[in-house]
Formats: C-alpha cells, sequence, structure tokens
C-alpha cells in the first residue's frame, strides 16, 4: 500500500474532478516525489509479483495534524486563530482543494488493503480556501480580515479529485462534510495545542 497525492500529481490543467486515469503533471518536487515514487512501486510489483495498492489522498485533515510546516492547512489556520494571529490566504483565498477527513481515509486505506489498484481518495467537492477559514473562524468564535497574497511559485491553483473508482470498486464514500467535520477538528487540535 502507498499513500500517495491526487492535486500536487495532476496539476493545474486536469479537468475537475480528475479521475485517477489523467495523466500526471506535478508542478512541484513534492508532486514529483510521489509520482517517482508511485512509478518505483508499479516497477517492484512488476518485477517481484507483489500485488500493490496506490491510494492518492486528497487534502487530509483531522485531529493531531501539526500546525508546523507548509502542509495542513487546516491545522495552520486554526493555531494561527488560536493564536489569535491573522493568516494569510494564499491564491487570494480562491484556491480550491478537495479536503477529506482522516477517519474517512483510515476507513479507505482499510478497504483497499489487497485491491492492487490506484484510487483517488477524496470527496469530490471542490473548496476555497477563504470557506475552510471561515468555517474555522466560526469554531474560533473570533472576526478577523485574513491577508490575502498570491498564490506561490509552484502551488496548485484549483484541485478536486473524482472518487468514483474507490466508490465503485470499494464501497467507500466520504462520509464526514466540511460543515460537521471542521468545527470538531477546530476544537481536537485546540486541545491538543494546549496540551502540548
Amino acid at each position: 500500500m502507498f499513500t500517495s497525492t491526487g492535486g500536487a500529481l495532476y496539476g493545474n490543467a486536469a479537468p475537475r474532478p480528475t479521475p485517477e486515469t489523467h495523466p500526471p503533471a506535478p508542478l512541484s518536487p513534492y508532486g514529483a516525489s510521489k509520482w517517482a515514487a508511485e512509478a518505483y512501486v508499479r516497477t517492484w510489483a512488476n518485477a517481484t509479483g507483489v500485488g500493490h495498492t496506490v491510494c492518492r489522498l486528497a487534502n487530509v485533515y483531522g485531529p493531531r495534524q501539526s500546525p508546523h510546516g507548509e502542509a495542513g492547512v487546516v491545522s495552520i489556520l486554526a493555531h494561527l486563530l488560536r493564536q489569535g494571529e491573522r493568516p494569510t490566504l494564499y491564491g487570494h483565498g480562491r484556491a480550491t482543494r478537495d479536503y477529506v477527513h482522516v477517519s474517512d481515509v483510515a476507513e479507505a486505506l482499510l478497504r483497499a488493503c489487497g485491491a492492487n489498484e490506484v484510487f483517488n481518495i477524496s470527496t469530490g467537492r471542490e473548496t476555497e480556501v477563504v470557506e475552510i477559514f471561515d468555517h474555522l473562524a466560526k469554531a474560533a468564535g473570533v472576526t478577523v480580515e485574513p491577508r490575502l497574497a498570491p498564490l506561490r511559485d509552484g502551488e496548485l491553483e484549483l484541485s478536486c479529485m473524482d472518487p468514483t473508482h474507490a466508490e465503485r470498486t470499494l464501497g467507500w464514500r466520504a462520509k464526514i462534510d466540511l460543515v460537521g467535520g471542521l468545527p470538531a477538528t477546530y476544537h481536537a487540535l485546540v486541545a491538543g495545542f494546549a496540551a502540548a
């Protein structure tokens, strides 16, 4: 089992929602590293006859996610809101991602074991980062205007993955929506930040 990425792998020119059959065109070294790793997994499987499954994960969020570094916008925003800091939303807040809760991802990975295929693990719903910010600010009970900035070099503008293959083959579908998932995640993250 290899957990790969979706948006960073497919690139900006991909149709949305993007199916697994779309040729990868990564924009960043991160996306390229995942594509290279998928090639290694396929090569190893062909050489040994050992089956493999690749799950291309959308933007995963949930409890215990670190706010440090560049990944995990939900955790980063939650941390900044808790600290009373004004976050910066890149892409002027209009960049989109497909956000999937870690509990849904865990279920998908269990179902995908032994399937020997490639699956998008996603919701199939495209959401602007400003909407994520609004949900988290509401959960935090704060009113703050974020700074808006252009995308950084190599950053994906728009991303949404098609989970149809996982639904049909694995009987899996994401169950936790952002309306319920984001406030619960905010409170779990803040409790974790306070304990650290």
